[in-house]
């Protein structure tokens, strides 16, 4: 059985830069209680009227992805893409990848499983090419939540947290099975979905019904927050674990532990939990906030670009989030 290896990472953001002092012109809040709750200073929104999109945001940081690996496009055999925000209800982001990078018909690939999206998008591709089927699989996460955001007092205790994002990598066969990705774990509960949840538009609760009810506020995201954050904890821990005694590995082999950036404070906690150092564990959600399936890829490219993991590093990645999902990955870099 092969190995697949990261062999490239890149990622984009919008240029335009939203603070908390920004929000509080738009809602009742300040930096103080933002920052108290969730650790976040700024966020990248996109301009409205700019264009700008998951898939395009997707196709900036694939190309940076594809440009790091040292391959081309055509090195390419597969597509994974992870997102919450699809630019239409179909046909998925994956295929406009394929579209706008000019690839050939090559297999694409839509993973919705929100915040643990990159985690279970990164096991699929994972096991692509562990069983031989791909050789270069081009791994994308990307969110466009600002334009969906109910940005009044009203929404406040959802709409401070998210950001717009993308992060892409490039997962190669290799033969060397001491690196590379050794493991990842998935696990789910459906009963918790609508702790964190936007029901519509749906099938059963269409658009037209939105113009109708400008009170509808099924159409905005919704987040039992206290609720959500009890559960992260235990199950970033539980998966944590997994994934070291799966590889028969220790907390204390772990050399950078990247969270999914949720929220600051789960972070801390599970660190706590850990004994890790804060220079075993990458957080970067302060300047981009909560970007969903993007969060674990952007901060793990931002991560390596500053000598943060090296060769021979043990790199765990974690995530949690809405379904309730949740997932980790066991690498060595």
């Amino acid at each position: 059985m092969y190995t697949s290896r990261i062999t490239g990472l890149g990622h984009f953001v919008p240029e335009n830069i939203v603070t908390n002092d920004d929000l509080s012109k738009l809602m009742d809040t300040d930096d103080a209680w933002i920052q108290e709750r969730t650790g976040i200073k700024e966020r990248r929104w996109i301009e409205k009227g700019s264009g700008e999109t998951s898939s395009s945001m997707g196709v900036k940081a694939a190309r940076i992805a594809i440009k790091n690996s040292g391959l081309s496009k055509d090195d390419i055999d597969f597509i994974v893409f992870a997102t919450l925000s699809p630019d239409m209800y179909f046909p998925g982001c994956g295929v406009q990848i394929q579209d706008v990078l000019d690839m050939g018909t090559i297999g694409a690939l839509d993973v919705r499983n929100q915040c643990s999206g990159f985690i279970y998008a990164l096991s699929v591709a994972d096991q692509f090419i562990k069983t031989g089927m791909y050789k270069n699989i081009l791994v994308i996460g990307a969110e466009f939540h600002s334009g969906a955001l109910d940005v009044t007092t009203r929404g406040r205790g959802v709409s401070v947290i998210f950001g717009d994002g993308a992060g892409a990598a490039v997962l190669s066969r290799s033969e060397d099975n001491a690196r590379g990705i050794l493991s990842t774990h998935l696990h789910s509960e459906g009963k918790h979905a609508k702790e964190l949840v936007v029901e519509s538009p749906s099938i059963a609760h269409w658009v037209p019904q939105l113009k109708s009810n400008p009170d509808d506020l099924s159409y905005f995201p919704y987040m039992n927050g206290t609720f959500v954050f009890k559960n992260a904890v235990v199950r970033f821990s539980e998966v944590i674990m997994e994934g070291l005694q799966a590889n028969k590995l220790g907390v204390e082999e772990i050399d950078m532990f990247i969270p999914h950036q949720a929220n600051l404070r789960i972070s801390q906690f599970v660190q706590k939990k850990f004994g890790l150092r804060d220079d075993q564990v990458f957080n970067n959600i302060q300047k981009y906030g909560n970007t969903t399936a993007a969060s674990i890829i952007i901060a793990l490219t931002e991560a390596v670009e500053e000598g943060k993991v090296k060769e021979g590093d043990l790199v765990v990645l974690a995530a949690f989030g809405s379904g309730f999902t949740w997932g980790s990955a066991v690498i060595r870099w």
